[in-house]
Order: C-alpha cells, then structure tokens, then sequence
C-alpha cells in the first residue's frame, strides 16, 4: 500500500529531515532539507528509496544547557533558513545584507506586475545591490525565468561574481573573447540565450546587428542595463556606437511583458533630452510627459529612484523620517570626507628645455597648417595637444608620441581628422566607452621626421626621478601615504606613463610594499585578476602595504574599496568628471576609512596643468560640495577651454607680445563660458533632484517592512553575538580588531566545522591557525566573513551548531542544547520558554502562473505556571527571556525532574501553538498583501496557511533565583 506524504510535512530519508514540496507527486517526491534553500532541493522516488514519515524528536530532558542555550540555538536555526515566510522570497538565501534604504527598488518594484524602473543612485550608494535584490526577488518568485545584465566588457566579469556570490545567480559570460567557445556546445538551431538562462552579456558585442536580433528574439524576460546612460541617442550627434546602443534598447523595451531595469549614476547631468531618452525606454508616456504636474512627478516616482549618500547615510531615523523611535535607525558609513592636496613640482631645465623645443616645434606647424578648417590645419593641432600632453604626462610616453605616427594624419578630411584624434587626446565625460583610450596618441607626420626623433632620443634621457621631478614627487607622496597606512591608487594618462611609474615605484619603495600595474594592455578579466592577486600576495604578510598603477580603464564601474583608500592623480584629466570617477573607485560603500586622501600632481611651470587645475579640477570640486552630487562638464565647453590653453602656449613663441593679451581675453572668455554653462548644468540637476527625488515609497512603508524581515532572519547584533559565543565555545580563538570586530584563529575547533569552513575560506588558513578576519559590516573582502546571517561563513557555523544541538550523540563541543533550567532574578514565578519552528504553505501569484511553496519561521513563545494551566506573555516578554543570566547554579538533578514534568505535559500547549500558527499565517498574508498593494492583478489569490502540528526545538525553564518571591 502506498503511503501518501502531503506537501510541508516532515519525512526521513537518506539519514535525514527533509519538508515535502508543493510539486511532489504519490511516486517523485520534491523535497528540501529542513532549513536548506533552492539549491538543496532533491528528487526521491518512494518505490526505490525508504522514505517514512517523521516526527520531530522531542527535547530530551537529559540534555540540558546553560543560559546561552536557548539564544544559541534560535540564532542557529534563524541563520540557516533559506525559505523564509515573509514577502521577500529571496532575502533569507542571499548572501548579502541589504541596507534599509536599498530595499526602496526592491518595494517599488514589486508595486509593478512588469517591473520597469530607472535606478539612478549616487556613485557608491550600491546600485548594483539594489538591482540583484530585485532580480533574484523575481526569480525566486518565478515572475522571471532568466536574466541578462548588458553591461561593458570591462566590468562583465564583476557582475558575474557579485551575481554568483551575493545572490547565488550563476551567469555565463558573453564576450566577444568567449562566444565561440559557447557555441561551440550548442545544438543544431539552439541559441545561447535558450542554452544559457542567466548571461551576462557585453553591450558593445551584442548591439552589432549580426548578434543583436539573435539576443533580441530569445531574449531573457528580465535585463538590467548597466552605465544606461551610454545607450541613449538623445540626437543625431551621437555617436554610431550610442545610436546602435539605443536601437539595441528599443527592442528589448518593445516588448511589454519584459522586466527591464536601467541603472546608472548620471541619468540627468543637466540634459534633459538625454534623460527623457532613457524615461522612454522605461514607460513610453515618460518620454513627453509634463513633470511639472502633479499626475507627471506621480507617474515618474512609480519607475525612478534618484538618491544622493546625504539622502541615504542616516535613514530611518525618528527626526528626518518621522518614525515613532530609532530602534530602525540605520547609519550607513560611507566615507565622510575626501581629503583633497594639491602637491606641486617643478621641471628640471633639461626637461625645460625639451618641452619648450617641443612647443616650439608644435607652434610651427600649426602655423604653417594655416587655416583652421582645413586639414592640415588639424592634424597639425591634434599633432601639437598630443605632443603637449604625453610631455606632461613623462618622459616615455613622450618618447613613444614623439615616435608614433598621428591617428590624424591618416584622415582623408578635417571631419575625420577631428574623429580619429579627438578620443585620445580629450577626456570627454561621456566617452562611450575607455577601452583602448590610454594608448598615447602620435604626433608625428611626413614632415620633420628626424627633428621628432633627435626630441624622442632626448625625452628618453629624461627617465628616473633625478631629471623628472614630477616623478620624485610621487615617489615622496606615496611614501607618506604609505607610512599613514594608507594603499593607493595612482591613475596616470597613458600605458607607457603608467609602466614607467610602476617600475620606478617598485625599485623606491622597498621590499615590503607590493606595486603592480594595470594598464589596456590587460583584458577586463585579467586586470581584476592582477587586483586579486596583488591583494592575496599582500595579504599573506602583515605588514606588507601595495600600491596600484592604472590607467583610465580602471577609473568607472570597478570596486576597488576593499583593497585602496587613496587616490593619486599623477595626470591631470582635461575633463574633471574623469577625476570624479577614478576617486569613486574607492570612495564607495565598503570603505573601511573614514577620510579618503586625493593627492593632485600638477607642474606649476608647464603652461598647462596650473590653468587645468584652477579653471577645471577646482570648479568641480566647489561644485561637487555645494550641491552634494557631481555635475558632468559640458564637453564643448571643457574643450573650448583646453584648446585655449594650448592656443595660448603655442601663440607665447611665435606671438609672445600678443599671448598675454590673448590669455586675459580668450581664456577669461572661454572660461566664464564653461563657468556660466556649469552652473546652468548644476542647476538643473539641483533641481533635477529635488523635483525627482524618491517619492513613491514612504520612509515608514520600509521601516514596516525591515522590521518584519528582522523578526524573521535576526537583527545584526544577534548575529554578532552568536557568532562571537558559538566560536568561542567551539574552542576558536578570538581577538578583538577594535574596529567592532574580531580575527579568529579556528585551528582548534572541531573537525566537521573546519571541513565546512575550509572551502569558504582555503583549507590552509582553517588548519594552519591563520587570522581569519570577522568584520562588522556586509562589505568584505576575499577572504573575510561579514557579521551577517548571509555570509556563507556565518551560515556555515550556524548549520554546525545546529545540528549539533539536534544530534545528542555528536562528539565534541554543543554550544546549542533543547533544554535548559536556569535560576534567574528575571522572573518572579516558574516560566517557560518554547522554541517553536513553523511551515507555512505559500500560494503566490504571479503574471507567469500560481507558485505553491513551503516556508519556515521560528518564534519564542513563553508561558507562566504548567503547561496545563498556561498564562501565555507577551512577544516581546517571551524575546526578553534570552537576555536572563543565571543567577544561581540549579542541582542536575532537580533540573532533570523538572524538564521531565514540563516536557511530559507539553502536549497540552499544542492548541495554543497552533493558533499562534494561525495568527502567523494572517500576519504574513496581510504583509504579502501589503507589499504588493499598488498591483491589484498580483495581490488577489495569495494565500497562506500554517502546516500543523508546529516543531517545539527547545524548551527552557526560568526559575525565580531565592529571595525572589515565587
């Protein structure tokens, strides 16, 4: 006869607990560890495999623990769910802790049936979070089957691993580097994209017409757009790679049912077309709408979130967001200060020398091009910013300029001279993209080819810090960076500027500093693995410090906050925005400093960088700090600038009685046009911001919602003290870093805790004793453990603990125990406390179909007098019990007899437990209800129900300690 098992009931099979699932049939059942996630989830068939229903085995009175008991084991069982009941279906299996303000997206999103939205937070506030969030929310709830992240070649592999390891979403990557290989493994007719659910796809590869309709046709049903703003067209100015970028978007956003999230960082900047552009692809009606009405800002705030770090570093507090107290509160710490010194240097006069020949040299020519449109006249002028600029820069990539042939000279037309050359000698704010951008540019030509040369031969005698200054100068900031503490980034120009000054760094600095280079000679992959393993090689000594050396094609989207603090310009960019750029790249949520230094190098006689510095670098600072956000240079106006610079070098040889009349007029009047468009911009986007702010999801809607999750999963201080408590009576050692958390040497515990520790942190670092750091933030390194219930190494203790506590007869240390009789002054009469889990049956909605699924909860329950004859407390009564210290020792031998008479009565509180059940059950419903309020099509059919009889884990008796009345 077969036996019939119904979904969330508990059965053995396979020497363990498993909870039966909703798609489980009489001969396959579907079924999950008891506390186990998605990925846990097996196939057995009854008629080959021994399945039995089981009963959970009750608490033993013999096996009793101290005070700590009780906490260590909820904590434990708290940590290891992966199936939470609440709204959120993804939160209990991500391993990473949101924070309160990054569940906004998720909120609003879920308000939508076709979650279309642009998130547009400020660098470093966590997009990229925000987006996962609601990604793996609509996988897990089966809205989405699949996903696409379109992104650039050069963060591709980023968003692979923050996919893989923060929300357990494993991506292929397609790249132009690995599309032959996949489809290689393809069957006849079969797209990669019907291959591969998850991808992550670059946005320059697919948007070619030969790969576009191919991705376009078998698209997944959920893309998110990374750096948005580089795949509008908002005009017929821009660039074919921005048109077919755009045309790539209106395909994908064609499709009505398709989940489409854009996320950048500067949808405005003081540009309305190019924003309307983007609101388009989110909700046609967005492209035209007034948004200075009422019913427009209404429809905005439905798809848009536009926060700054001021908006989100205090949030959920009682006085900005009118909360009853701060029991929410939430400090968010971002780096409060960037420390801004300008160093300057001067040239030695060899170098002097050389840079005055060379403007020489370059004011000839363009004198002797002639006219400004034509095009001689431009390859001469890019031929002279090039020349200027690698000079600046040192004294290779000089060499290499003054040997190197001129993109500009190949030009059939002054147009296409401006095309070919504009890209590697300006730093526009909204460069397409920076692959292949830091290669020097050429100067020469067909004329003066041996008077170019006789320069490149003196340029390459100028190497090393005794006739470059500019070089000496770094070397003595970065020692004094150094000696702080501090690892930095310096950022240089060119490829041959960046090698040059990685050499001569690695030969000052001395053995204990570690220096690597990462220029475009490196593909994306290669470039995050040379950041890795300059951070593991300085990690394996203590006292070692490292210095990076990049280019421009590390300076967007790339999180290097866990390994630098410090940022060095050793060049100037012509665009500020770019210097904005490379000081987000450590400037970020994640930074353990509180103050991130910027040193600036400027020459303060080269003509060049002193005005650069005071015109450009200066203004965008101010600006940055009175409006709290960055504000994009108006490209024409930064070059209108430049050009004005150089004109003015160049005019100081041939004209030197006009250059000083040509600097007060041109100059003054090219820069009081920048000054004038940049406050225009700063303006707008001023007003841009208060007119968009986040305005569709209300402070005390997330204050609601947070709490629910943490009554669910465990605040952060529970988990901190777990795991503080359970290491510690597993026998690890544990020192204080005083930073809030702790290192932890985990040579000495158990066996099965460092065999499933090992493959989190490298069996080697378990075994040998090595300092395995525990920070108090969810931001962590390669090799750490976060202070938070998702951090597979706090989920890894959580799930040793717990079943030790359910095996009586496991060796070595159980922190965790069932029972426990403690004497306490807590209480004033006998009260117990029941540790009880709860499965809940989910029937969730979604425009793909109805999702049957099985839930888990964990709640104290504490009742005053026996079992029979009950007086139930309060929640928050039941909770205070876990904080009760023992006061008195208890005899082991009365506490045995008294556990033995509560548990042999325990049956009478069964209907108690099930109507808590009951009341659970409705909570949750009316909070699924809640959640998804604004989209009525989603909200009707959810249903929850309590499976029954509930899992009493633990119970624990307080004792009133003598002198207490009884």
């Amino acid at each position: 006869m077969s036996t019939t098992f119904t979904a969330g009931s508990l059965v053995s099979a396979r020497g363990r607990e498993w909870v039966v699932l909703p798609d489980s049939a009489d001969d396959m059942l579907v079924l999950r560890p008891l506390g186990g996630g998605d990925d846990d989830v097996a196939a057995v068939f009854p008629a080959f495999e021994e399945v039995r229903h089981a009963e959970f085995t009750p608490p033993s009175p013999d096996d009793l623990g101290d005070a700590l008991a009780a906490g260590l084991l909820r904590s434990a069982l708290r940590i290891g769910f992966r199936s939470g009941a609440g709204p959120f279906r993804s939160l209990a299996g991500i391993a990473v802790e949101p924070r309160a303000y990054q569940l906004v997206p998720l909120l609003m999103a879920l308000r939508q049936r076709v979650v279309r939205m642009l998130i547009s937070d400020d660098v470093g506030i966590g997009k990229t979070v925000e987006a996962g969030l609601i990604a793996s929310e609509l996988l897990a709830q089966g809205s989405a089957r699949g996903l696409a992240v379109l992104c650039s070649p050069a963060l591709a592999e980023q968003w692979q691993d923050e996919l893989r390891t923060k929300f357990g979403i494993d991506a292929e990557l397609v790249l132009a580097s690995t599309v032959s290989k996949l489809e290689r493994n393809l069957e006849l007719g079969q797209s990669l994209f019907d291959r591969h659910p998850h991808v992550v796809v670059s946005t320059d590869f697919i948007k070619s017409t030969r790969h576009r309709d191919d991705f376009v046709k078998h698209c997944p049903d959920l893309v998110i757009v990374d750096e948005a703003h580089t795949c509008v067209a908002a005009d017929e100015r821009a660039s074919t790679a921005s048109q077919l970028r755009h045309e790539l978007l209106e395909k994908i956003a064609a499709d009505a049912e398709r989940h489409l999230l854009l996320v950048t960082a500067t949808p405005h900047s003081g540009k309305e077309s190019a924003f309307r552009a983007l609101l388009g692809l989110v909700r046609p009606e967005l492209a035209t709408v007034d948004l200075d009405t009422e019913a427009g800002r209404r429809m905005l705030a439905a798809h848009f979130v536009h926060r700054r770090r001021a908006d989100v570093r205090q949030f959920l507090t009682r006085e900005k967001d009118g909360l009853a107290d701060d029991s929410l509160r939430e400090d968010t710490a971002f780096p409060s200060d960037r420390h801004f010194k300008d160093e300057t240097y001067k040239l030695t006069p060899a170098y002097r020398a050389l840079l005055d020949d060379a403007i020489a040299y370059a004011s000839e020519r363009v004198t002797a091009a002639g006219e400004e449109g034509k095009r001689e006249a431009r390859i001469a002028w890019w031929s002279a910013i090039a020349l200027l600029r690698s000079l600046v820069s040192s004294p290779r990539a000089a060499a290499q300029t003054l040997r190197t042939r001129s993109a500009a000279a190949l030009a059939a037309t002054a147009e296409e001279a401006d095309r070919l050359a504009a890209p590697l000698t300006r730093d526009s704010a909204d460069s397409d993209a920076l692959e292949g951008l830091d290669v020097v540019p050429g100067a020469e030509t067909e004329q003066a080819g041996a008077r170019l040369a006789e320069l490149a031969d003196r340029a390459a005698g100028l190497e090393g810090p005794e006739q470059d200054r500019k070089l000496a100068a770094l070397v003595k900031h970065v020692k004094a960076l150094l000696a702080d503490g501090y690892h930095p980034i310096v950022f240089c120009r060119y490829i041959p500027t960046a090698e040059y000054v990685a050499e001569h760094l690695d030969d000052k600095l001395g053995k204990r500093t570690l220096v690597r280079a990462v220029t475009g000679t490196l593909s994306p992959q290669q470039r995050l693995q040379r950041i890795e393993e300059l951070a593991a090689e300085a990690g394996e000594d203590p006292a070692a410090r490292r210095v990076l050396v990049a280019t421009d094609c590390l300076s967007e989207g790339v999180n290097l906050q866990h390994h630098f603090d410090a940022v060095v310009h050793y060049d100037l960019a012509w665009n500020p925005t770019r210097h904005d750029q490379r000081e987000g790249r450590v400037d970020r949520y994640g930074q353990k400093r509180d103050t991130v230094r910027v040193i600036t190098l400027y020459g303060s006689d080269n003509g060049i960088d002193g005005k650069v510095l005071e015109v450009l670098i200066k203004k965008h600072r101010q600006i940055q700090k009175d409006l709290g956000i960055s504000v994009s240079v108006p490209d024409a106006a930064s070059a209108g600038v430049t050009d004005a610079i150089v004109e003015w070098l160049l005019m100081r040889k041939q004209q030197p009685e006009q250059a000083g009349l040509f600097e007060a007029e041109a100059l003054q009047s090219k820069a009081a046009e920048l000054e004038a468009d940049w406050k225009s911009a700063a303006e707008r986007e001023k007003t841009s911001r208060s007119r968009f702010a986040q305005r569709a999801i209300h402070p005390e809607e997330v204050a609601r919602e947070v709490a629910a999750v943490r009554d669910v999963l465990g605040r952060a201080a529970e988990v901190r003290g777990f795991v503080r408590h359970a290491l510690s009576a597993l026998e690890a050692v544990l020192r204080d870093d005083g930073a809030g958390g702790f290192t932890a040497d985990l040579s000495g515990t158990p066996a099965g805790l460092r065999d499933a520790l090992a493959p989190l942190l490298g069996g080697d670092v378990v075994e040998t004793g090595k300092p395995v750091p525990f920070r108090d933030t969810a931001a962590v390194a390669r090799g750490e453990a976060a202070l938070v219930r998702t951090d597979p190494v706090v989920g890894a203790v959580a799930g040793y603990v717990l079943n030790a506590a359910l095996d009586e007869k496991a060796s070595g240390p159980r922190p965790a125990r069932r029972c426990g009789v403690i004497r306490t002054r807590a209480v004033d009469t006998r009260t117990t406390l029941l540790l009880v889990r709860y499965r809940f049956h989910l029937t969730l909605p979604s425009r793909t179909g109805e999702r049957q699924l099985v839930a888990e909860d964990a709640r104290l329950l504490a009742f005053q007098g026996s079992p029979s004859n009950a007086t139930w407390l309060a929640g928050d009564d039941a909770v205070a019990l876990l904080e009760a210290s023992a006061d008195e020792n208890t005899d082991p031998a009365f506490a045995e007899r008294t556990m033995q008479r509560v548990l042999d009565d325990l049956d009478a509180t069964t209907a108690h437990l099930s109507g808590y059940g009951d009341e659970l059950a409705a909570e949750l419903l009316a909070s699924h209800r809640r959640v998804r309020s604004a989209s009525g099509e989603i909200v009707r059919g959810v249903s929850v129900t309590a499976q029954k009889p509930a899992d009493v884990l633990g119970a624990y008796v307080y004792l009133p300690a003598s002198g207490v009345n009884a």
